[in-house]
């Protein structure tokens, strides 16, 4: 998504020369927008932004902007695309922004966006060669084909080389073809000849091989893209799952991680529900979110690794964000925190909340939080129900907080390449989940939303592509 940006009826606060405006964002959650008189641009294209290298403290504050990503996604009118269009916002100034009352409106904000790709259209073929040159006097040849294209108006350039272990390989012919000449092999079934660039005196020509290039299998596909799903009507449903173990230490006292602050500063637990679930509650449509705790033992109960947080032996669905907050609230008054920190159960309630979905034939794809203080203790029965999930339409965000070692935890978030294996020895057909250290939070390093959230657009098109017969039908 490229964002860019103008505005109008700014307060002048350049006495001799117009305002300059820059901005600063934060993609995902809500953004916000600095105006500067300084004369300063800034690229808002939503990677790679050090905040810190603008010295706002240097600028003069002019107002200030938010929005959802949502709200800039519109379903389309065009046989491929999603609309995306533009904002206008009212830019609002707080003369003390710790104090409540009314901002003043300081003039008007204008956002356009655009989906950046130009072709959702993807080929898969399958090259063959025939009748190549030997290269090597004394062991077979170790063909293989380098495609290129300089330019997108060009055709593309099929290189046949003969692999050599120093890097230096060999060069055995070469094809130019667009992709319509590559079809048309394909349909007839015919082969095209190799050629070898030659130089005789000045004069550049190309030399004629034997050697064919052959297309078994050409065929062509749409590859919808995140922003198409979300305008065809899928939504991100939030589910989030609490860690009750006695290793988050006694909540009355302050050094608890769950300790309720009489100022109102949230714990780690409030701030990584409220800052996920704030931007995952605009992609869900009825605001009602299943919520559990796991590692405590309710009054006159046994330790239960899968409650509801809201106490209902029923449901576990409670309304909006709030509504979580007050369920957890009321939890930390009615359970003893116990353990030890199992995660199978809650993912396996999840995996069955999510599984219906399909068999509906909804359009929901489900986002499980979990916020633990340590580490797993049953990791082969979670990494079972990680990879029984993953055919589900499901992604699992943990966050640890607390300075527990989370070294196991990040086993359970492949990011490396190694999908999990069960006991069984079946492989995850897909990654799901995601890990983050809330301590690299706290030292400023990363915004919750933005570690947790980066990878949930390609997770939900990896279920999505796993699944050919799931169209947007936008």
């Amino acid at each position: 998504m490229q964002l860019s940006f103008s505005a109008t009826n700014l307060r002048d606060r350049d006495v001799l020369s117009k305002p300059d405006i820059s901005t600063v964002s934060d993609f995902f959650s809500s953004v916000s927008y600095h105006i500067s008189s300084m004369h300063m641009t800034l690229n808002t294209q939503f990677h790679n932004i050090d905040v810190k290298m603008l010295k706002l403290e240097e600028l003069q504050f002019l107002g200030e902007a938010s929005w959802y990503y949502l709200s800039l996604v519109s379903v389309g009118t065009g046989c491929n695309q999603a609309n995306v269009g533009s904002l206008t916002l009212d830019l609002l100034f707080r003369e003390d922004p710790t104090m409540s009352g009314n901002p003043r409106h300081c003039g008007q904000l204008i956002v356009h966006a655009e989906e950046c790709i130009s072709s959702k259209t993807t080929m898969e073929m399958v090259l063959r060669c025939s009748d190549l040159e030997h290269k090597d006097l004394f062991s077979k040849s170790d063909p293989f084909l380098l495609i290129s294209k300089i330019v997108e108006e060009n055709p593309l350039m099929i290189e046949c080389f003969n692999f050599n272990g120093s890097g230096k390989h060999d060069l055995i012919g070469k094809v130019k073809k667009s992709l319509v000449e590559l079809e048309k092999l394909h349909s007839n079934g015919e082969g095209e000849n190799l050629f070898l660039p030659t130089t005789v005196g000045h004069n550049h020509q190309n030399k004629v091989l034997k050697s064919q290039l052959f297309v078994d299998k050409f065929s062509q596909s749409s590859q919808w893209t995140f922003l198409d799903y979300l305008a065809g009507g899928w939504e991100l449903n939030f589910m989030v799952a609490v860690d009750f173990t006695a290793s988050n230490g006694n909540p009355r006292l302050p050094d608890s991680l769950h300790y309720l602050d009489p100022s109102g500063r949230l714990n780690a637990y409030q701030r990584a529900i409220i800052e996920v679930g704030e931007v995952l509650k605009f992609y869900d449509s009825d605001n009602r979110f299943p919520a559990w705790g796991f590692g405590a033992r309710p009054i006159d109960g046994p330790v239960s690794h899968c409650f509801n947080l809201n106490g209902s032996n029923n449901h576990c669905e409670v309304d909006g964000i709030q509504g979580i907050m007050t369920a957890y609230t009321s939890a930390l008054h009615n359970v003893s925190l116990a353990g030890p920190t199992l995660f199978g159960p809650v993912i396996s309630n999840a995996a069955l909340i999510a599984s219906q979905s399909p068999a509906n034939g909804g359009k929901k794809y489900f986002v499980l939080l979990i916020i633990t203080d340590g580490v797993v203790t049953d990791l082969q029965e979670t990494k079972d129900a990680i990879v029984k999930a993953s055919d589900l339409p499901l992604s699992i965000l943990i966050v640890g907080v607390g300075g527990a070692d989370f070294k196991e935890m990040e086993i359970l978030d492949a990011d490396k390449g190694e999908r999990l294996e069960s006991s069984s020895g079946r492989v995850a057909s897909r990654d799901i989940v995601q890990f983050m250290p809330f301590r690299d939070v706290q030292s400023g390093e990363i915004a919750v939303v933005q570690a947790l959230l980066a990878e949930l657009p390609t997770q939900f098109l990896s279920y999505m592509r796993s699944r050919d017969d799931i169209q947007p039908n936008i």
